[in-house]
């Protein structure tokens, strides 16, 4: 069978479509974010990949009409943190349009200005590598200057329109 003659859904390409289908695709939730002039910036993605080991290379896309990627794109290094499980509020602030993004959280700054999120299972201290045009999006490819990881943090899923966490496996 071919995926055109299989039941299921339609295989238009319209964008209801598309976007069901690629919420089919679990992924992992991040905080893009740095202070810029003074001020707190940041965004959330889910749309974040491990990209090169040599040398260290991390992506993540970002839509055209941001308006908050023009100013994190001018800072020198960019906090990236994985959120962790617990971190649902946060996502849904960070991804919001209009307020303040930050209210509420904890929030550490490296020297150079990477803003990381408290109660995340990875940081990434990162600067911009690339960008690349793709469609209504843009792929921003980020170079790793350091890193912190907690294991003890169960990391944050995007899958279906839904945040949700892994299940524990038991021992």
């Amino acid at each position: 069978m071919t995926p055109s003659t299989t039941p299921g859904l339609s295989c238009s390409l319209d964008t209801r479509t598309l976007r069901h289908a690629y919420g089919q695709f679990p992924s992992g939730v991040v905080a893009v974010a740095a202070e810029v002039d003074g001020e707190r910036t940041g965004l959330a993605a889910s749309t974040f990949v491990p990209v090169s080991l040599d040398p260290p290379l991390v992506a993540f896309c970002i839509q055209n009409t941001s308006a908050t990627w023009p100013k994190l794109a001018t800072a020198p290094r960019l906090g990236v943190s994985a959120l962790g499980a617990d971190l649902t509020d946060a996502a849904r602030s960070l991804g919001s349009k209009g307020g303040d993004r930050f209210a509420g959280l904890a929030t550490l700054t490296s020297d150079a200005g990477a803003l990381f999120i408290e109660g995340a299972a990875a940081w990434l201290e990162t600067s911009v590598h690339d960008t690349l045009a793709a469609g209504d999006h843009a792929i921003v490819l980020l170079r790793v200057h350091n890193l912190t990881v907690r294991p003890e943090v169960s990391p944050m899923v995007f899958h279906s329109s839904s945040f949700r966490e892994l299940a524990a496996v038991p021992c």
